[in-house]
């Protein structure tokens, strides 16, 4: 199959032949048609992540995927051939990934069921994003008449999580730069607006004088953002601010969990929450994508795989 690997510790990523995956027992082989590109997968590819993880050259790229069951493995119960799937690769080592024409995955984590009418090239897009989002929200749980701060709101998991705090009741401070990225936040509900290359607490402490009660924590110093925060406030970080920093600080290792990958269907599929997708890039333009993301982008950038 086509896949975009890295081949050894430093290579970059190339487009190339590889043995095309076979299920093994409780496992689904996807026929994957979209993906899209997250952080983990640059760290991947610039070789930050060696060392932490197993690697099994070479390497397919990708941890987001969305697709038919192309074969089932022995034991699977959960799906049939033809299924429509969406899901986030989660194994114990780097190999497999979402950046090629196939890809098999546990049928007990990381993939459900798409259901009709949802977009596939969003499926491909939502899994990592949403999930980190999703479990985000959920450790901090903003009430009706709350105060949120979503600090990195403009990329694939700020602009989720801003649908869903806004969802919740709660009234959310997003930010981004003026011009463009404050009108995309503003289209996903976001109130209020405050620019991240000026004096950001100041600009919330205008918006907010009492401080804010809860704090999604994409981007940014969060030990000055944790200023901001009210007595019984919360901070949910993706990028490593815990429990260790701060009492109020809970780190998030986003879990794709069926109830949760379910929950993002059924959401996509009622119009709940959209993905916003910028570009979108062929498989074999992967690296040009890398280089878009690494620029920033308001909310995903999708790979087209077949």
């Amino acid at each position: 199959m086509k896949a975009v690997v890295t081949t050894e510790k430093g290579a970059k990523p190339e487009v190339t032949e590889v043995a095309a995956p076979q299920p093994g027992a409780g496992e689904v082989l996807v026929k994957v048609q979209a993906s899209s590109v997250n952080g983990f997968d640059l760290s991947v590819a610039g070789g930050h992540v060696v060392g932490m993880m197993e690697h099994r050259f070479p390497v397919v790229l990708g941890k987001d995927f969305a697709g038919t069951v192309e074969a089932i493995g022995d034991g699977v119960t959960r799906f049939s051939v033809g299924d429509r799937v969406f899901g986030v690769v989660t194994k114990a080592f780097l190999g497999d990934g979402g950046f090629g024409e196939y890809v098999t995955v546990s049928e007990e984590i990381g993939v459900a069921k798409l259901p009709e009418g949802v977009d596939v090239a969003a499926a491909g897009a939502v899994g990592l994003a949403g999930t980190a989002a999703v479990d985000a929200l959920d450790a901090v749980t903003p009430q009706t008449g709350e105060i949120v701060l979503i600090s990195g709101a403009t990329g694939g998991v700020g602009a989720i999580a801003i649908q869903y705090a806004v969802a919740a009741g709660a009234t959310v401070i997003a930010t981004a730069r003026p011009g463009e990225e404050a009108d995309f936040v503003r289209g996903l509900g976001a109130h209020e607006v405050v620019d991240h290359t000026g004096d950001l607490l100041a600009q919330v402490r205008r918006a907010s004088p009492a401080g804010v009660d809860v704090i999604v924590h994409l981007a940014g110093d969060g030990s000055v953002l944790s200023e901001l925060l009210t007595e019984k406030g919360r901070i949910a970080s993706t990028i490593g601010y815990g429990p260790d920093q701060h009492p109020a600080a809970t780190f998030i290792m986003a879990n794709p969990a069926p109830g949760t990958l379910n929950r993002l269907a059924d959401d996509l599929a009622a119009g709940r929450i959209t993905v916003p997708i910028e570009r979108t890039y062929p498989l074999d333009a992967v690296p040009d994508a890398f280089g878009a993301f690494a620029g920033g982008t308001r909310g995903k950038i999708s790979i087209t795989v077949a």
